[in-house]
C-alpha cells in the first residue's frame, strides 16, 4: 500500500516533470537536458516506490545503508549542478565583457568621426 510519504514525493515527481516539459517546450532547456531530469525524476519515483530495490543496490555497492547512498549521490549530485552553473556563469561573464568591449569600441569610433 502506498504511504502518504510516497503519494507527496510521486506527486511532487509529476508536477517538477510537467515543469521540465513546460521549459523544453519552450526551448528554455535542450533535450539532454530532459532527458537527465526525467531520468532523475524517475528513480526518484522508482526508488520511492520499490525502497527494497535501493536497499538491494546499497548492498552490491557496499554501502550498508540506502540513506547513506541517497545521501552521497545527492551531495554528488549538487556538487556535478554547481559546477555546472559556475561554468555557465563564467561563460556568460566573459560573454558581457566582450560585448562591453565592443560597445566602448563602437562608441569610441563615432566619437573620433
Amino acid at each position: 500500500m502506498v504511504q502518504l510519504l510516497q503519494l507527496i514525493i510521486v506527486l511532487f515527481v509529476f508536477f517538477t516533470l510537467s515543469r521540465t516539459l513546460l521549459r523544453f517546450k519552450d526551448k528554455k532547456i535542450n533535450f539532454g537536458e530532459l532527458l537527465f531530469w526525467t531520468l532523475l525524476w524517475t528513480f526518484v519515483v522508482i526508488f520511492s516506490l520499490v525502497p527494497d530495490l535501493l536497499s538491494s543496490i546499497t548492498v552490491l555497492i557496499g554501502i550498508s545503508r540506502p540513506l547513506d547512498f541517497a545521501t552521497y549521490s545527492s551531495v554528488l549530485l549538487l556538487f556535478y549542478l554547481i559546477f555546472r552553473l559556475y561554468i555557465k556563469q563564467e561563460t556568460t561573464n566573459q560573454d558581457v565583457t566582450k560585448l562591453t568591449r565592443e560597445i566602448a569600441m563602437l562608441s569610441l569610433k563615432k566619437v573620433k568621426k
